[in-house]
């Protein structure tokens, strides 16, 4: 894990050192400069982890100019194993699927 703690956290994903080399990287930087350079950093889900690699694979020939827009990337293309429980809201007590309650406040 990064010194910076829990700054390398965004959305649920754990970025680490990751986060942190995004930063001091030069940019613009293409999709295959990516790759060789941050490839093999793992990036940790709620129920594990995958590649950098892994992640981005669906990309393309892309450019980007930031590490926000990297990881903006990252945000988009993670797998649903990201989420964590999907469906799942901290807002009340929720529904079970098919129950309709309308509630007025």
């Amino acid at each position: 894990m990064s010194e910076s703690g829990d700054d390398s956290r965004e959305m649920g994903l754990e970025l680490g050192d990751l986060k942190d080399d995004l930063r001091d990287a030069d940019y613009p930087m293409d999709a295959d400069e990516l790759m060789e350079q941050f490839g093999d950093y793992e990036i940790g889900l709620s129920d594990g982890e995958e590649s950098f690699r892994e992640v981005m694979v669906t990309g393309g020939d892309e450019t980007f100019e930031s590490a926000d827009e990297v990881e903006q990337a990252i945000l988009n293309r993670v797998s649903a194993d990201a989420v964590g429980r999907q469906g799942y809201s901290d807002r009340g007590a929720g529904n079970t699927e098919g129950e309709n309650t309308d509630e007025s406040f």
